[in-house]
């Protein structure tokens, strides 16, 4: 049996190593969507009459949040944009768990089959060795996608400058506490300021038009939208939720 003075010198896990490391956790993976996807997504915005106030857990409240909204998913006419933002939100969830990959194995003990016909559970080390052939079905069976947001905030007024989490109770169904990781696609930049910025990590990232941001849904990962000045700013922006228990344990 090691004594705490010899457990000092064993080797940390992957996810231990990477929060001594420095790592927050916040991931921005440049380029998901091109200038062009992000251009013609702004202009099907404005076009549209749909947009509403956005909304913030208690309602339409402007101090909290000032923006246009316009949710996607279900909608008429926008299916097209929902299956190529999440495939592009899914591309980069991929390279997240791979980073990460206890964001998907400490909340559950996933088992996969392997070549001797026998489960076996994935660790760390399995997941690093699989393509992503092999880990695509294993987090569409884990994760499910959320409801799609286009959001615009105007210059010099709009923002969302209330330190949140996208994490709370809400409705009957739980939905709003499935919420696992949260992210946006900046669809524009040419603007001073507009940041998404991280409390307690004491981070900002400036929005570049394609970039996909990905982090934690939780209080750890508390963020606002600070007000975009000289130029309006565009978001898409949702979240991954876990499947649902009835469905992650059926038969089980």
């Amino acid at each position: 049996m090691s004594s705490p003075a010899d457990a000092v010198h064993e080797p940390l896990p992957a996810a231990a190593a990477a929060a001594a490391a420095g790592d927050d956790f916040i991931e921005v993976y440049p380029e998901a969507l091109t200038r062009e996807q992000c251009e013609q997504l702004v202009r099907r915005f404005d076009a549209s009459r749909d947009s509403e106030p956005g909304r913030v857990g208690g309602g339409v409240m402007p101090d909290l949040k000032d923006s246009r909204d316009l949710t996607i998913t279900g909608r008429d006419g926008w299916k097209d944009v929902e299956q190529t933002l999440n495939l592009a939100v899914f591309r980069g969830l991929l390279q997240y768990l791979r980073r990460y990959p206890h964001t998907m194995i400490a909340p559950l003990m996933l088992e996969t089959p392997g070549a001797d016909g026998k489960r076996h559970r994935i660790t760390a080390e399995r997941m690093a060795q699989m393509d992503d052939n092999a880990l695509s079905p294993v987090a569409q069976t884990v994760f499910r996608p959320g409801a799609i947001n286009l959001q615009r905030y105007t210059a010099n007024r709009g923002g969302y400058p209330y330190w949140h989490c996208e994490l709370y109770p809400r409705d009957p169904h739980a939905d709003t506490l499935h919420r696992h990781v949260l992210w946006t696609i900046y669809l524009n930049d040419g603007f001073e300021e507009g940041e998404t910025e991280f409390l307690y990590q004491r981070r900002k990232i400036a929005p570049r038009a394609g970039d996909l941001l990905i982090a934690p849904a939780a209080f750890t990962h508390t963020h606002r939208g600070n007000r975009p000045k000289g130029g309006d700013k565009y978001i898409a922006t949702s979240w991954i939720l876990f499947q649902r228990a009835e469905r992650l344990y059926a038969g089980g």
